[in-house]
């Protein structure tokens, strides 16, 4: 049986949980909740864990329960344990360097300025792995610096901005699902031209 990895990519705590950085988690709960699974700290990952089946595959979740800026010390503990290789898992994140509503399906990369990309490149010592990027787009003021910026991405989601985000969800889910009876290419030129303005 197929077996599937995806890790999302968040800060732990009710603190985060609706913020616009903890898009990967945000994404993994609303799957997981739809196959009537839940996750459990798994302590040896560093990370909450969530499994199902469907489609033939078994799909495992992940949810670091390290800070973002040490994504990478759960990825490489899974990485580990599972014994798996790097074309297995899938990593979702924000980014606000992409438009609300635009997905970037890519299977290799830098890591853009997104910190825990950073830290799963550095402790893997590759670029060379799967990511979805979700867009959160850039903060909405005319003169962007830094303080801005952070404050943007660990704001929380507007109703707005979570009604366009609902229907990404939605999206990535449905292809995440066909992994294992459509071609890798296929998914990814089907998330890389959706367009949250032709729903």
């Amino acid at each position: 049986m197929n077996q599937i990895y995806l890790i999302g990519l968040g800060n732990p705590g009710k603190k985060y949980s609706k913020t616009r950085h903890n898009i990967g988690f945000l994404l993994l709960e609303n799957l997981s909740k739809k196959h009537n699974s839940n996750f459990l700290l798994k302590d040896k990952l560093k990370s909450y864990h969530s499994e199902f089946n469907t489609n033939d595959s078994i799909f495992r979740l992940f949810l670091p329960n390290t800070f973002m800026n040490n994504s990478g010390e759960a990825v490489k503990a899974i990485i580990d344990w599972y014994k798996i290789n790097l074309d297995q898992i899938f990593i979702i994140l924000d980014d606000k360097d992409i438009p609300l509503g635009k997905i970037r399906f890519r299977k290799k990369g830098s890591s853009g300025g997104h910190n825990g990309l950073k830290s799963i490149i550095e402790k893997l010592q590759t670029q060379n792995f799967n990511r979805i990027r979700i867009g959160i787009g850039s903060p909405a003021l005319k003169e962007t610096n830094n303080f801005n910026t952070i404050s943007h991405v660990l704001g929380n989601i507007s109703l707005e901005e979570q009604s366009i985000l609902d229907n990404v969800y939605k999206r990535v889910i449905e292809s995440l699902e066909q992994l294992n009876t459509k071609k890798e290419e296929y998914i990814i030129n089907d998330l890389n031209s959706f367009d949250k303005d032709q729903i």
